[in-house]
């Protein structure tokens, strides 16, 4: 077959190889894009926060003033504060609060569960009884509490144990029984389970209902329900409360020196009785020895929530230890990561 005239046929070459070109954006003239290269390597800057610096700056400088005072001002006698903080005065002192406490917590928790279970109970009777309790003792100040407690000889002289509104079998000398470490203990574990009884509830109301359902369509006993279901949830709700509430027992106790006993509060009291001159460092050593009772409560209740939150959270929140780690190989891998650019 003849090919028309005036026509030829030119081959087409392959093109060249040549240097790949870095992408171009097409042009408004319709030209086309240039092949894809190798992504270019660029270094991301972070957000500026100049307030958050500035802020930072400001609490600095605040804290610093705080510090340089507390150091040179020579109101506050550092001196003699070293001289009392361990005293065996202060250390007598410092035992009975911690005996105190812990008798005043464990105490204070059994009433809370207790009057909790009175308030969610189906008797009118008990819930009625559990009500007017912890509205009574939460409507009441603590230090009045511990003054009726104090002169309760007065209404009572003698307490016995028979037949209601009957005969009485055994008779006690109330005089004899309340002593100063019992008033303490019986008034703020009095007081105590007032407001543990609605961390209890809460925390029980915070179990999901399905829970209980589950619980009885398995058939168990009421008792399993609580002890193995429904109270392991709710301590993650009750311990965070609670812990609370024990910090403030914690500084509460120096209420105590009103009813006679001689605690960490009772005794700088009556050495700054005797050595006027050194009330503020005596002061000092109360706040100091208060402050690191509530912050080893604190770290209690750091790992305690922790521990109950197992099974409820993927992965439970790191130790403080743990923080620290994690930051030192955030700084190696920042500093590796600036050293390769």
């Amino acid at each position: 077959m003849s090919e028309p005239p005036g026509s030829a046929v030119t081959p087409v070459r392959p093109p060249e190889p040549g240097p790949r070109v870095r992408d171009r954006p097409p042009t408004d003239k319709g030209e086309a894009a240039a092949p894809a290269g190798p992504p270019v390597a660029e270094r991301v800057l972070p957000l500026r926060h100049p307030w958050r610096w500035l802020a930072t700056a400001v609490v600095l400088v605040l804290a610093a003033q705080v510090v340089h005072g507390l150091v040179t001002n020579p109101f506050y006698q550092w001196d003699r504060f070293a001289y009392w903080f361990l005293r065996p005065t202060i250390l007598d002192g410092l035992l009975i609060t911690l005996e105190v406490t812990a008798l005043s917590a464990v105490l204070g928790l059994l009433g809370g569960v207790l009057l909790a279970l009175g308030r969610l109970s189906r008797s009118p009777v008990l819930r009625a009884v559990s009500w007017t309790y912890i509205w009574l003792l939460r409507s009441t100040p603590l230090i009045v509490l511990l003054l009726f407690l104090y002169n309760f000889s007065a209404l009572y002289q003698t307490l016995s144990l028979g037949v209601p509104f009957g005969p009485a079998f055994f008779t006690f000398d109330e005089s004899r029984l309340a002593t100063d470490m019992a008033l303490a203990v019986l008034g703020l574990s009095l007081n105590e389970a007032a407001y543990a009884a609605e961390v209890v509830r809460a925390g029980l109301l915070s179990v999901d209902q399905g829970q209980h359902e589950a619980a009885a369509a398995l058939g168990l006993p009421r008792r399993f329900q609580f002890l193995r279901i429904v109270l392991p949830q709710a301590l993650r709700a009750i311990v965070p409360g609670y812990v609370n509430q024990l910090i403030g027992l914690v500084k509460s106790t120096s209420l105590v020196f009103y009813v006679s006993l001689l605690d960490l509060f009772g005794s700088v009291q009556s050495l700054g009785s005797t050595y006027p001159g050194d009330i503020v460092p005596l002061l000092l050593v109360a706040t100091v020895w208060y402050v690191l009772l509530t912050s080893l409560v604190s770290i209690a209740q750091f790992y305690g929530e922790r521990r109950s939150s197992r099974g409820a959270l993927r992965t439970l929140p790191p130790t403080p230890l743990q923080k620290l780690r994690a930051s030192v190989r955030d700084l190696r891998a920042r500093a590796r990561k600036e050293a390769a650019l």
